[in-house]
């Protein structure tokens, strides 16, 4: 306990870092804040009171609201969150592989990143352009009694307002990357998934100990098993494979340089949160095709909470993370370049020749590390199923693995690496005791990912 206020109060000793955090929770409040706006045009109260509420707090649409912190089912200004600027990330990083003119600007440095960045923006209008209208229709067939002004009026002010509101999002995301500390869309995601904890932890405590479905003793097992999934979560987080590289020495002049062992440090996870993402990304696609249609009999299954639980939504959603693991981790890295950069610094792996066979070797080993990665990452994202299989309440479930519980992983360790980082910069000690050091997910964070 001492250590603990002795790091906070060193926290507040650093003028940067202190002003860094309270300016991230002022932007998080303003965040949070907005996520109970609701829209114009809409009585909460009637909203409140209609199927809408059940109808989007099941299935797949539960994991949206989730998501967004709750503002989904309150329909609020940020009802679609940064959901849709997620989905022109990663639709940006499909085309800087398919298409000429995007793998141009990916080479050209800062302008590129700077074009690719504009690109994105624009993909995110377009993109909650087509959910908004999704959303509208939902509305109209689930809580058409909640809507109190005409249809023409509530579908143009619910476009403009849901699009703002997104961008606002985004702004402030990118903001707390600039000024703040941590990566501010990943923070403002795993904040509205924080949001949802107490309700989901309020529900379980009720179902277990207030009514008659196992009592006390069960819901401590439940906790156990649930900090025990967080354990491994962090173990494969922070799992990491080195590969001892030698760099020879040189002479430059009259002085010698070189000469110095180090380490390729290459990630069990390599991927970090994307490759889930990318499978729940194409498994919303029907929900929200289904959102134009709500009486229809796909929307009905998808919005089901019998879809979420079963057996071939779970087993294609188990091979699509697999696939993406190695698909994003061939993505982000290169052996080829790795074994040129080494070979260009007289860097070598000690009974590995330089080059192609440097490159073959980091390949073998990636491939590798990757099976086992890839494996676990499937089994996180499916535990939630077998959570509410063994009776654990579906709304606690999502906090038993998922995109949910790998985000808030990856984005609390990479924070707490940075605020770790500004203290031992002014030569105080790090978070944990014993001199181990914390280490972040860096770009395993969705937002640095995205």
């Amino acid at each position: 306990m001492s250590k603990f206020l002795e790091t906070l109060r060193n926290i507040w000793k650093i003028e940067d870092l202190r002003n860094k955090i309270l300016y991230t929770l002022g932007l998080v409040l303003v965040y949070r804040i907005g996520c109970f706006v609701v829209l114009p045009g809409i009585d909460p109260e009637v909203l409140a009171s209609s199927a809408f509420q059940s109808q989007g707090g099941q299935g797949i649409l539960s994991i949206l609201n989730m998501f967004v912190g709750g503002s989904f089912l309150r329909a609020s200004v940020f009802a679609l969150g940064i959901m849709p600027y997620i989905s022109a990330s990663i639709a940006m990083q499909l085309l800087t592989l398919a298409v000429p003119y995007f793998q141009k600007l990916q080479k050209e440095g800062e302008s590129g990143r700077k074009k690719i960045s504009q690109w994105t923006r624009y993909g995110t209008i377009a993109v909650t352009l087509v959910q908004g209208l999704g959303y509208i229709a939902f509305l109209n067939q689930i809580a058409p009694n909640a809507i109190i002004l005409n249809s023409l009026m509530f579908g143009l002010s619910t476009i403009i307002v849901l699009t703002a509101g997104t961008i606002f999002t985004m702004w402030l995301g990118e903001k707390i990357t600039d000024k703040g500390i941590g990566n501010g869309i990943s923070l403002i995601i795993m904040i509205g998934i924080i949001a949802q904890l107490p309700f989901g932890l309020s529900a379980e405590f009720q179902s277990k100990i207030l009514g008659a479905s196992g009592g006390i003793i069960f819901f401590v097992i439940e906790m156990l098993l649930l900090l025990a999934v967080v354990i491994f979560t962090i173990l494969m987080v922070q799992g990491v494979r080195r590969i001892p590289v030698n760099y020879a020495k040189r002479m430059v002049g009259n002085k010698e340089f070189g000469g110095s062992r180090d380490f390729i440090p290459l990630r069990v996870n390599a991927s970090g949160v994307m490759p889930i993402i990318f499978a729940q990304a194409l498994m919303f696609i029907p929900s929200l095709a289904g959102q134009f249609f709500p009486e229809s009999a796909i929307a009905t299954e998808m919005n089901s909470g019998a879809y979420l639980t079963s057996w071939w939504y779970n087993i294609v959603m188990f091979l699509l993370v697999v696939l993406f693991t190695y698909f994003y981790t061939a993505l982000i890295i290169n052996p080829n370049e790795m074994a040129e950069n080494m070979k260009r610094n007289n860097g070598f792996i000690p009974g590995v020749k330089p080059g192609k066979k440097t490159a073959e070797f980091v390949d073998s080993i990636l491939s590798k590390i990757t099976l086992p990665g890839s494996i676990a990452l499937g089994v996180i994202a499916i535990l939630p199923v077998f959570a509410m299989a063994f009776g654990v309440n579906p709304q606690f479930a999502q906090f038993y693995g998922g995109t949910s519980l790998l985000i808030l992983v990856a984005v609390v360790l990479d924070t707490l690496q940075q605020i770790e980082s500004h203290l031992l910069m002014r030569h105080y000690d790090g978070l944990m005791e014993g001199g181990t050091r914390i280490k972040g997910r860096g770009a395993g964070a969705i937002g640095a990912s995205v």
